[in-house]
């Protein structure tokens, strides 16, 4: 049996003074403890809270207290908060470790037999006991339910298409066990967006047609103006998008604003569980107040003070203006590493619907021809002033998978073995222009479409596209709409499109290796393989190429992998042949994001990681250590 880390009473005596079991009583409660409207701190954090590793964090204990602001575009961004906040079963810590952190232990026999043991004492922010009820109540009622959840269970939940065998072993204890192997499970749990397996079920019964009267769940879906129960029932419990202020949560802070708003207001949960180690109930912060509004405005409202702690929606193009503001306002700005595979990569459509460039970009003489003809060395100078780093779309050197020779995979800047590849592949007459033609006769033009989202995008394309005349290809930007460039990528009218490229790019074996074979539609070198394994056969086309086959084969292993030593195995296997063959080109990475903090605002790192999943951007930080300093100075 495998049991993840356990915070046990002895662990948390250990970080926690002596008489720790009295705790300290956050100052904004003071009042409402000595009203009778909340009980002492005591008997609202579980019976053993989450001690906080303050040495793993570089961090120090801070004071209570405090309102801090953060910009975001629409209302549905408030979702980041539950990003940041990042109270999941199991999460990663700063080193990408997987700790029990809501959980108090989690227990794994054979890879397919999850025992979790939850917290005795632990509540949801209104006060209410979080139990196994809550689970139940999510497998139960929620997940099979054909109103609530169509399509079935979900596929985390499921081992060969059946659903797993869900146990409430007792009012702490769940137990969830599936025929084969889910190496997915916990990861998934611990994701940016998680999956859920617990709903507050004392307050989402309220909704739901087997706990409540016809009668009066019809009055409820019309005072909510939803067109039935289910609606209603899937709207008031989004755990991931706080819009409802009602609903209970176990994340660091709740939101108290009903939108539609302009700006949304998160109070501290008094119920969170975690402590740190002078035995003061964390978040720290009291107040964090969200304001929406133009994204494109951030950068400039950051830099005059009208943010706290902000990097979405900040480029690197803003460093330097931002450095400047420092100068006349309160703020500091920090450089945290971005953890994308590539910054910027392209992706030849190997599903494209023209013949003849299908067939040209199956060749991988080709491929590592386009990759080959690319000064990466000129655009980091030119675009990232030298701070970035030229390399495949691949591992980060911050992964421990990561390997030199997946780095440097056909990217040294070599225009004469470039041409030699070109030739070899059939490619070597020229038109007067010096430009090669295709075995068809048309003119090699090269159409790359993007999203025409970034303008730093334009810049690294400009100079891809001098570098590739060097070799008689004509590159064409052509910027689209995001939906409207996923549908052409799909349909097979896009030949090459430009994107970010690996989202994970510092995995560890634990983490699945889906983006290296072809098992979505989103994929843009091959979407409707992708297409095909996602819907598990009925739509989209089966792969027809060897070593992308081998690639869903190699996945597939790692789907049913029993131990860290196989995951390994199978993710140098998938990363060899994925860099090998330039299924996307990727021009640099490890480049820098900007963070604007006040200078009022402790116990943000430094340097740091920043990247959606795994890191929650300031999550695997813990959010909620961070406190604020009046004397420190801020707006």
């Amino acid at each position: 049996m495998k049991r993840l880390l356990l915070v046990t009473g002895l662990l948390l005596a250990a970080l926690l003074p002596a008489g720790a079991q009295s705790f300290k009583e956050t100052p904004a409660y003071v009042d409402d403890v000595a009203s009778g409207k909340l009980p002492a701190v005591a008997q609202r954090l579980p019976d053993e809270p989450l001690a906080v590793d303050f040495g793993a964090l570089n961090a120090k204990p801070g004071k209570s207290g405090g309102t801090i602001r953060i910009l975001l575009g629409k209302q549905k961004d408030i979702r980041m908060m539950t990003v940041y906040g990042y109270a999941r079963l199991v999460g990663y810590d700063s080193n990408l470790a997987l700790k029990p952190d809501i959980l108090k232990s989690l227990d794994v026999e054979e890879g397919r037999i999850f025992t979790l043991h939850l917290r005795p004492g632990h509540k949801w922010s209104d006060g209410h006991p979080f139990t196994s009820e809550d689970f139940r109540y999510f497998w139960e009622d929620v997940v099979l339910n054909e109103k609530l959840v169509r399509g079935g269970v979900p596929r985390l939940l499921t081992s060969n298409g059946e659903p797993c065998v869900f146990e409430v072993i007792d009012k702490h204890t769940v137990r969830y066990t599936f025929k084969q192997p889910n190496p997915n499970f916990v990861p998934a749990l611990a994701g940016a967006r998680p999956f859920y397996l617990y709903m507050p079920a004392h307050y989402m019964r309220n909704f739901h047609a087997k706990y409540r009267p016809a009668g009066e769940l019809k009055k409820e879906v019309e005072k909510h103006k939803q067109r039935n129960w289910a609606a209603l029932h899937r709207r008031l419990g989004r755990q991931y998008r706080p819009e409802n202020p009602d609903l209970p949560t176990l994340q660091p802070w709740f939101n108290s604003t009903r939108p539609p708003a302009e700006r949304f207001v998160f109070q501290r949960n008094p119920y969170y569980h975690r402590v740190d180690p002078e035995g003061q109930q964390l978040p720290y912060i009291d107040t964090i107040e969200v304001g929406l509004g133009s994204t494109g405005l951030v950068p400039t409202k950051a830099g005059a003070g009208e943010t706290d702690l902000q990097g979405r929606y900040i480029r690197f193009d803003n460093f330097t203006f931002l450095k400047a503001a420092t100068k006349r306002h309160p703020i500091n700005v920090r450089l945290w590493e971005t953890a994308k595979g590539a910054q910027i990569a392209l992706f030849p459509n190997l599903n494209a619907s023209d013949d003849v460039w299908r067939k040209i970009l199956r060749d991988v003489r080709v491929r590592r021809a386009l990759s080959l003809a690319i000064d990466r060395d000129e655009i980091n100078q030119s675009v990232y002033y030298g701070l970035a780093r030229p390399s495949a779309n691949t591992v980060l050197p911050s992964s421990p998978l990561f390997k030199e020779e997946y780095q440097n995979a056909w990217v040294n800047y070599d225009v004469k073995q470039a041409n030699k590849l070109l030739d070899e592949a059939g490619l070597s007459k020229r038109n007067p222009g010096g430009i090669r033609l295709l075995p068809d006769g048309r003119v090699m033009q090269i159409v790359t479409e993007t999203a025409g989202e970034s303008t730093e995008e334009t810049d690294v394309l400009e100079l891809i596209r001098d570098n590739w005349k060097e070799v008689g290809v004509e590159l064409f930007v052509r910027p689209t709409q995001r939906d409207i460039f996923r549908r052409r990528v799909l349909a097979g009218d896009t030949i090459m499109g430009v994107f970010q490229g690996l989202d994970n790019g510092i995995p560890t074996p634990e983490m699945k290796p889906d983006e290296l074979a072809p098992t979505t539609q989103e994929h843009f070198q091959w979407p409707t393989w992708g297409q095909h394994y996602e819907t598990q056969g009925k739509a989209g086309v089966k792969v027809d190429m060897p070593l992308p086959q081998k690639l869903v084969e190699l996945y597939d292993s790692w789907l049913k992998s029993t131990s860290t030593e196989q995951r390994t195995k199978i993710w140098h296997e998938m990363l060899k042949i994925y860099t090998d063959q330039v299924y996307s080109i990727g021009v640099i990475n490890g480049t820098l994001q900007p963070l604007v903090v006040s200078n009022k605002l402790k116990n943000v790192p430094e340097k740091g990681i920043w990247n959606y999943d795994p890191g929650a951007y300031f999550g695997i930080y813990k959010m909620d250590t961070f406190w604020v300093d009046p004397a420190a100075g801020g707006n």
